[in-house]
């Protein structure tokens, strides 16, 4: 067992205290750190999104300028719209809460599955992606080994973010740096290059659109500008990660998140539309194995050794900026899923922290996830694009939608501008709504039916979870009050325990019903035999409990209030009893520490602990329910020590 934690410390790192307020502030980000960590996503997706509008166009480049002002203007009225997401939801989950709490909670439901499925494609298109740059500088022999390198790569982000959240971007952020200069260099000096035919440009574009409504009529111009414009909305994706993770942020948050999304407004709105800028300057021609960004920057840079040399440097932050975006995935991703296991949509273990506070079980699927629709797809950044988009705007649309029914709801009471924040909010609606609906025509055979239909799964998936959890948890209600004994005063000279007497260890969790159960099977299958009984419970940091020191305190205080009901009712009768608890990220773990405890002062103890047991027994209801003793049971049995799991049917 030493040797097993030697080896977890090393690869995950050692424990953090969720209850030492200095962790608080040691975990959570300041903007820089946020932008950094939060920020890649939508940085990086201007790799790829603006050669897709770009592509998109045809031989009508010159369209391309619009492309470039549109893309600049929506990035800013998005953030504006996210600005008050943050303002009225600091404590995190950005359009998943928004259109729960402002739209109901099935909207929110569609908001929340369409953010998971959107996260992992976030992992899988930046990854896919960012291999597509490395190999434009190596042989196109070599593109067999692409999807391999894209496996491995997912394999090595899981095990990096299991580590924690902020050591992960801080090994990620000289990455993210120099890509900033390094890029924002090329795109000042490749428009530089070229000043003489910006004005040039501006014309041509003028005459181009006379001339091509003129042929055809202002609905397919419209149109084809429009195609071209949902396809580079991959740019966009990123801008609500902030919002989804504003309870990670430094205090004051609302200020830390406002500043964050100034950083990624800016340098995004910059970035996205200057590789749009420079494809219409530099005219590049599509090639095998070579991105877009990849032929331009060639064509900057020249053909000499220096060149050589500064493109790969170039291609090589390009793709690691895409790793750090596909990083935001596992950051972001996880925190929505831990944010619905919360409210039931999602199994119970996705809201639990790992030692290093992190979702870890989510960690885990999305990466599994990732891997598996890259393997599906070959890593085809076209194909994933698509699929990407789409969910990307069902959440901003639902979100943007939730803030003007706000704004509309609450103009009575809100502050003086308030009409200036339904007008940002609603104008940012009618853009993400727009190019969400052109994608889907446009693309709907093209990939897109494809994730319609994986996010319509994962919502039927949560409805049923819900339905089964309301069941289970009125059923463990009705049992809480039936089970309840009253306790007519607490003695005051409680009877002492004998530690060398039989003693039986109960486990007890939050449903003082289950307890009252395992008690009352123990007193009557074992008469008169255990002369003591000693009360064990772990409480549980999870999502929730870890957003600030009020909410860890409240849950120390219903656990130890929970022990002192059982102790208090075992003294009425007579019956020795004490309690132990303990707090963690981790039930298993913890629970296994207080049985070693309770071990060395009563040797002569046996545990025991209830299990749920359903008239239709599943894999499903194995998976939502008992992973606790199931696991403390094998856990236990290692260490020579007895744990009865005792069933309760429902």
């Amino acid at each position: 067992m030493k040797l097993k934690a030697r080896l977890k410390n090393l690869l995950l790192g050692h424990p953090l205290n969720p209850f030492n307020p200095a962790i608080l502030r040691h975990a959570s980000l300041v903007a820089f750190l946020a932008w950094v960590g939060l920020g890649a996503d939508g940085l990086s997706s201007s790799c790829y999104g603006p050669e897709e509008a770009f592509l998109a166009l045809g031989t009508h480049t010159h369209f391309a300028l619009y492309i470039a002002i549109a893309t600049a203007i929506t990035v800013f009225v998005i953030s504006l719209g996210y600005n008050q997401v943050i303002e009225l939801f600091p404590s995190g989950g950005g359009g998943y809460k928004v259109a729960t709490q402002l739209l109901g909670p099935y909207i929110g439901l569609i908001s929340g599955a369409a953010l998971i499925v959107d996260y992992v494609l976030t992992i899988a298109v930046s990854i896919a992606s960012g291999m597509d740059a490395i190999f434009s500088l190596l042989p196109t022999a070599w593109l067999s080994s692409k999807l391999l390198a894209e496996a491995l790569l997912t394999l090595f982000l899981i095990v990096l973010n299991m580590r924690g959240m902020k050591e992960s971007i801080k090994v990620l952020m000289p990455i993210f740096l120099s890509f900033v200069l390094v890029h924002f260099t090329l795109i000042i000096y490749g428009i530089a290059a070229h000043r003489s035919g910006v004005v040039p440009v501006v014309h041509e574009t003028l005459q181009e659109s006379h001339n091509f409504i003129q042929a055809l009529g202002w609905l397919p111009f419209l149109g084809l500008v429009l195609h071209a414009y949902s396809l580079g909305s991959g740019t966009y994706t990123g801008l609500e990660a902030v919002s989804n993770n504003v309870n990670r942020l430094r205090e004051p948050r609302v200020a830390t998140g406002k500043w964050t999304m100034l950083y990624m407004a800016t340098s995004l709105s910059f970035t996205a539309a200057g590789f749009i800028l420079l494809y219409l300057l530099w005219q590049p021609v599509p090639a095998l194995g070579q991105t877009l960004n990849a032929i331009v920057f060639h064509a900057i840079l020249g053909n000499s050794d220096f060149g050589h040399v500064v493109l790969f440097i170039t291609l090589l932050l390009e793709a690691s900026l895409l790793f750090v975006g596909a990083n935001t995935g596992f950051l972001a991703g996880p925190a929505v899923l831990s944010n619905m296991a919360i409210d039931g949509w999602m199994p119970n273990r996705f809201r639990h922290l790992s030692t290093r506070l992190v979702v870890q079980n989510g960690i885990i699927l999305f990466g599994i996830a990732a891997l598996g629709i890259l393997i599906w797809c070959k890593g085809a950044v076209s194909v994933l694009v698509v699929l990407y988009s789409i969910n990307v705007f069902i959440t901003f649309t639902l979100s943007l939608l939730g803030m003007s029914v706000y704004w509309l709801r609450k103009r009575k009471k809100a502050s003086p501008n308030w009409h200036w924040r339904l007008v940002f909010s609603f104008a940012a609606f009618l853009i993400a709504a727009g190019i969400l609906c052109v994608t889907l025509v446009s693309k709907l055979q093209a990939g897109g039916w494809l994730t319609i239909a994986i996010t319509c799964a994962v919502i039927a998936l949560c409805l049923l979870i819900k339905q089964h959890y309301k069941r289970v948890a009125k059923k463990l209600a009705e049992l809480d009050v039936q089970l309840r004994q009253p306790i007519t005063e607490e003695d005051s000279n409680p009877p002492l325990p004998d530690p060398q007497q039989p003693t039986a260890g109960i486990l007890v969790g939050k449903n003082l019903g289950v307890g009252m159960h395992t008690l009352l099977c123990v007193l009557r299958m074992f008469p008169h035999h255990f002369k003591n009984f000693v009360f064990l419970s772990a409480g549980i940091v999870d999502v929730k409990s870890f957003s600030g020191q009020d909410e860890l305190e409240k849950m120390k205080l219903e656990v130890n209030q929970t022990l002192a009901y059982f102790v208090n009712y075992c003294h009425q009768y007579g019956i020795p009893a004490e309690a132990h608890s303990d707090f963690g990220t981790d039930t298993v773990e913890e629970l296994d520490k207080l049985a070693e405890e309770v071990c060395a002062k009563y040797p002569n103890c046996i545990f025991f602990s209830s299990k749920l047991v359903f008239k239709h027994d599943n894999w499903i209801t194995r998976f939502l329910h008992n992973e606790t003793p199931n696991t403390l049971q094998r856990q236990l049995h290692m260490e020579g020590k007895e744990l009865v799991i005792i069933p309760m049917r429902i």
